[in-house]
């Protein structure tokens, strides 16, 4: 670990299309479209921008598949303003570049996504070579959101779990995402990656999916089994840690079975303009705090000032800001307990 640094990151690269929207639509009835706005979409590509914007002092990598077209071009372009090395985000005329339709409620912040999985589905193992990078973490996602990743594979169960698997062997440290599907697939699709993970990141929806058991119940977290969970994908292989956010916050499990919890930034109504992205920028946060090799209360710090700040703009990284400012939004506002 000593002689690598920076972070790889792989998995969906999507052009988003933010709409915000006044209200939730019944089936057959219309509703206005208030502001549109194009964005970046994608574990990879908001986690490798957020940490950009958060001014981490590490190498940033990415490794993917786009089209060959406009929305292709625009990613590529992205890479290039933030200083992400592209070598291994590869063009394909085999279909266009991912795009998602973001709905997002203007009052609550609240979004729904409308996807085409476009190049995404075509990314394979082949397309990643871990004896071409000196990264020391390299994050996957999204699980459940890339077709050939998650299909079978005869020597790991699954195409995503044979490649964290080389990830490991090649030296790299190995963490992932998934996606929030409402779908069975999470026990099929995730758990055999499990057992090539170091450090497991999803929310508590994908919790409860992965594992069955029922966190959230209402507007309550169940705290008893989300603790039973996070220690359900250790035992089902994760080899370091387990972190799960939330609204409410954010906390993490590991093998020495010490809980660490971190509630969120209490922001003000108003400074709310869209949730999409959050996740990927609690994702981003926790990884920087985990590269630098700081405590786990740091990294659940660094997750949720993040992911406060990117409530601030309607698209997913749109509202990122250094790490100071970060910072400071949890000292001006507080946390939740």
């Amino acid at each position: 670990m000593s002689s690598r640094t920076g972070i790889l990151a792989g998995g969906n690269w999507i052009i988003d299309h933010v709409k915000v929207i006044d209200t939730w639509p019944a089936q057959d009835t219309l509703v206005n479209i208030l502001s549109s706005s194009n964005g970046t979409g994608g574990s990879p590509y908001n986690i490798l921008i957020d940490l950009a914007k958060l001014g981490a002092p590490i190498p940033l990598a990415a490794v993917g598949l786009v089209g060959k077209d406009g929305d292709g071009s625009m990613i590529l372009e992205d890479c290039a303003k933030f200083g992400i090395e592209a070598g291994a985000l590869q063009q394909t005329t085999a279909a266009p570049t991912s795009y998602t339709d973001v709905m997002t409620v203007r009052e609550t912040g609240r979004r729904t996504f409308f996807h085409a999985r476009g190049a995404n589905a075509l990314l394979d193992s082949p397309h990643f070579d871990f004896t071409k990078t000196n990264a020391r973490i390299f994050h996957l996602g999204y699980l459940l959101l890339l077709d050939k990743m998650d299909g079978p594979s005869e020597t790991h169960g699954t195409v995503a779990a044979e490649v964290l698997a080389r990830a490991q062997a090649a030296g790299l440290k190995t963490s992932i995402d998934v996606v929030s599907e409402d779908s069975d697939r999470f026990a099929k699709v995730v758990t055999p990656a499990l057992q090539h993970v170091d450090v497991c990141i999803m929310n508590e929806f994908e919790a409860e999916r992965v594992t069955g058991l029922q966190i959230r119940r209402g507007d309550e977290l169940d705290r008893p089994a989300l603790i039973e969970a996070m220690g359900w994908l250790l035992r089902a292989g994760v080899r370091e840690r387990v972190v799960v956010h939330f609204p409410e916050g954010g906390v993490s499990l590991g093998h020495d079975l010490v809980l660490h919890e971190q509630g969120s930034v209490r922001l003000p109504a108003n400074y709310i303009k869209g949730a999409a992205g959050a996740g990927d920028a609690f994702t981003a946060g926790v990884l920087f705090g985990w590269h630098e090799g700081l405590p786990i209360s740091e990294w659940l710090r660094y997750g949720v000032c993040a992911a406060a700040a990117n409530l601030s703009d309607e698209t997913c990284t749109g509202g990122m800001k250094s790490l100071e400012e970060c910072l400071e939004l949890g000292n001006r506002y507080g946390f939740r307990k």
